[in-house]
């Protein structure tokens, strides 16, 4: 979500691929995050969404926001955006959020509704989003399972506070 990382040092030794059979128009739209690894520029927010839409160029913007501590908190924002990597059909973006500087967006795993969806930026950044602000305990722990198969750290996640 919040991806501000600088630099191309990411997924040489990552074990996971991105989705095949990608539909950007049905990945359109709001997405709530459930929950993330740690990462600076989303310390202590709650609320935390994903907004994404087409833009003028072909491009996705992308609209991330959160609020700090409440939800009544200072409100934290950032508008970047995404193209392709590879093919349209793999669900693997480039995202940018400064200038010239595009950062790894793969989605590792994806609910064949686009109800919920686990995004991997090396081994370091992991998201899961969900189209409500609650997910399923039982898909939850399954994608938890499924991202420390992967390589990540899943002892460290955040569970986002929702305050819908």
């Amino acid at each position: 979500l919040f991806i501000i990382i600088i630099g191309n040092a990411l997924a040489a030794s990552s074990k996971y691929e991105a989705v095949t059979g990608f539909d950007l128009n049905r990945y359109l739209g709001r997405w709530y995050e459930i929950a993330r690894l740690p990462f600076k520029y989303q310390d202590g927010l709650v609320n935390v969404t994903a907004t994404y839409s087409l833009r003028d160029d072909g491009k996705v913007k992308v609209v991330n926001e959160g609020y700090k501590g409440t939800k009544e908190g200072n409100r934290s924002i950032a508008v970047g955006k995404a193209k392709f990597a590879s093919s349209p059909d793999k669900g693997h973006l480039r995202v940018s959020f400064f200038w010239i500087f595009y950062a790894d967006y793969t989605i590792i795993a994806l609910d064949p509704d686009y109800q919920w969806a686990m995004v991997g930026s090396s081994n370091k950044y992991l998201w899961i989003l969900a189209r409500e602000p609650r997910l399923d305990k039982g898909i939850l722990d399954s994608l938890i399972s499924r991202a420390y198969e992967m390589g990540f750290d899943t002892d460290r996640l955040i569970f986002t506070h929702q305050e819908w």
